[in-house]
């Protein structure tokens, strides 16, 4: 154990010359050391220090040779400097093992003491080995240690008996106790070294991984985009228009519009719980469910009505087969409910949507609204009527009934729909949008849906200003255009 006292009692035994070696001996080590140990020679710090180390016990004490073996926190060796340029009989490995088993090195390893040798023939301690390539009259033998830990073992020789004095031994003993401090040093450089190489490697691997998710997630809003209509559908009398602008990357919003037959237009706004990439997958599900579904109503009559669900309400009309076109294409929410319900249920993924089927020439819209957001009908007067949530949210409970609304459309009404996005959008001061706001700003007259959109749009973006969009904005609006 490294005692600074001890130090200072041998201090005041030894002359000023000896003091001066020795501490300049440590002033050459941490030289070497810190040269050493700066990239991109990180690695070569211990071999260096072994070389330093033995070459300046050697000067000072007088020794001929000299080895020196280190050790972990384990009592594993882990690098050594021994001399021997003529010894073949044995590896390093093997002769490592000998000494710190039988020989001198191996009881200052285990006592943690000094060992001194006046004369190797009469010391038991020291052990001969075939093929040794120098003399061995006497031996000094030191245990670097540091907190009652073993961190190396040097061991000094010279060939005649009696050269290592009890005054030799106070100044190894003051360079031992120095040397410990720079092998922890060097120890420190070491794992410090490959901390960093470690932390250099896993960042580029983070930043390789993170290029190759970019890649990825680019790849699929391009997908997801895909399946975003590039053209709502353009019908007489009619305008359409819907506007999408996501958080993140991909998004589990999504809004639809297209043509049934019959001449029927179907439109959709829906919204995928969660966000990421699960969202937009089943996002792209409920969206390929609703037009496949919906465009099956009258191509295959047969299957929808051997489903157990009923949707439920009634409908008054002196055209009923052209109307029960429309409650057979609104059927296409009990089914996707029931599909995503039985064969995704253990991922509790659902989706709050909104499907209206229209028939353009009478303006009359049977709507499903599964727990979305309500819709509103407005006018030059401002909002006439709201659409509120007919049923639960699509893909919850297999087996659900869902009940249909039918309303009219009349010249000049304007229907507009919308995700939570937007009534949740947050303010730099961490306000929300609110639906209040919302509907303030479709109370007023507007002239066409694009005008709609532009109105909320600008209102919406200077409410959130640089604050964070936590959510996809999603709208969509449909407008019953006036006779010329």
């Amino acid at each position: 154990m490294h005692d600074r006292n001890s130090d200072s009692d041998l201090s005041k035994k030894l002359d000023s010359d000896a003091l001066r070696a020795v501490f300049e001996a440590q002033s050459t080590l941490l030289e070497k050391l810190v040269s050493t140990a700066r990239p991109p020679y990180e690695r070569e710090a211990i071999k260096v220090l072994l070389r330093e180390t033995t070459e300046i016990s050697l000067s000072l004490s007088g020794a001929e040779h000299g080895s020196l073996i280190l050790f972990d926190s384990d009592g594993q060796v882990t690098d050594s400097l021994l001399p021997r340029d003529k010894m073949q009989t044995y590896t390093k490995s093997e002769l490592i093992e000998r000494v710190l088993k039988d020989g001198l090195a191996g009881w200052v390893a285990r006592h943690h003491e000094i060992g001194m040798v006046p004369d190797t023939r009469t010391d038991s301690r020291w052990l001969v080995l075939p093929e040794q390539p120098y003399q061995a009259g006497s031996a000094l033998c030191l245990p670097i240690v540091s907190a009652e830990m073993l961190l190396g073992v040097l061991t000094l020789v010279h060939s005649e008996p009696g050269h290592f004095t009890p005054r030799i031994a106070d100044i190894m003993r003051i360079l031992a106790n120095q040397m410990a401090l720079i092998v922890e040093n060097a120890n420190l450089f070491g794992n410090l070294s490959d901390s960093l190489n470690a932390l250099g490697a896993a960042q580029k691997n983070c930043e390789i991984s993170s290029q190759s998710l970019t890649r990825e997630l680019d790849k699929c809003r391009k997908m997801q985009m895909g399946f975003l209509p590039k053209d709502l559908p353009r019908i007489a009398g009619w305008e359409i228009e819907g506007f999408f602008f996501p958080a993140n990357r991909v998004s589990g919003d999504f809004y639809d519009g297209f043509v049934l037959p019959g001449g029927y237009l179907g439109i959709v706004i829906g919204d995928v719980c969660d966000k990421g990439v699960g969202a937009a997958l089943f996002m792209a599900l409920f969206r390929s469910m609703i037009r496949i579904f919906s465009g099956q109503a009258r191509l295959n009559r047969n299957m929808v009505n051997q489903s157990t669900h009923t949707v439920g309400g009634q409908i008054e009309t002196d055209d009923a087969p052209r109307q029960y076109s429309q409650v057979e294409a609104i059927r296409a929410v009990a089914l996707a409910n029931d599909y995503i319900a039985q064969e995704h249920g253990d991922m509790c993924m659902f989706a709050t949507l909104f499907f209206g089927i229209l028939e353009p020439e009478s303006g009359c819209l049977i709507y499903i609204n599964g727990g979305h957001e309500p819709l509103f009908i407005m006018n030059a007067e401002g909002i006439k009527e709201t659409l509120n949530p007919t049923g639960p949210a699509v893909g919850v409970i297999a087996h659900k009934e869902f009940a249909y609304k039918k309303v009219f459309l009349q010249p000049g009404d304007i229907l507009f729909g919308y995700t939570d996005g937007v009534i949740d959008a947050r303010s730099p001061q961490g306000e929300r949008f609110t639906i209040k706001r919302l509907l303030e700003v479709l109370s007023k007259p507007a002239e066409s849906v694009l005008e709609t959109m532009r109105s909320v749009g600008t209102d919406l973006f200077a409410h959130i200003g640089i604050a964070p969009q936590e959510d996809d904005v999603t709208m969509l609006a449909l407008r019953r255009n006036a006779p010329d």
